[in-house]
């Protein structure tokens, strides 16, 4: 069943200028991070290839896979809550399933309880172009009273 947003939803654009107010410095040295669609408690979210977030070995490290994960989640929550800035995550679980492309990755987020206080959900990171997950996300948000 798709999640109600508690006040009227904000579309991509919208979206994406309402992080840009809030954290400033998400974008320093380049948006790199994109939210491809948006809905009621579902996300999908590009994380541009940059060599910056290799690791040893060629592979995109684990913290670029966690930072594509908290962000996406933080919209997922937003799509429900509106805009509430100062919601925060209170745990995030990530399980590496392979190694990453040399590609973009995307996360299809989506929330499965969106409570007054908390928010539950889960992220699924692929490798563009590529069919089988390079990670399984799971986490939880603190909402602030409205």
């Amino acid at each position: 069943m798709p999640l109600r947003p508690a006040q009227p939803m904000l579309n991509r654009d919208e979206m994406e200028a309402f992080i840009d107010e809030v954290f400033p410095e998400i974008n320093l040295g380049g948006r790199t991070k994109v939210i491809e669609a948006v809905g009621p408690g579902t996300c999908t979210v590009r994380l541009k290839y940059d060599k910056r977030y290799l690791r040893p070995g060629g592979t995109l490290s684990g913290p670029s896979m966690m930072e594509l994960a908290d962000f996406a989640l933080y919209v997922a929550v937003l799509s429900v809550v509106g805009r509430v800035e100062l919601a925060v995550t209170t745990n995030l679980s990530i399980n590496f399933l392979s190694k990453p492309e040399k590609a973009d990755l995307l996360a299809e987020t989506r929330l499965l309880k969106a409570g007054k206080r908390l928010c539950v959900g889960e992220v699924t990171i692929f490798s563009e172009g590529q069919a089988a997950p390079v990670a399984h996300v799971a986490g939880t948000y603190s909402v602030p009273p409205r």
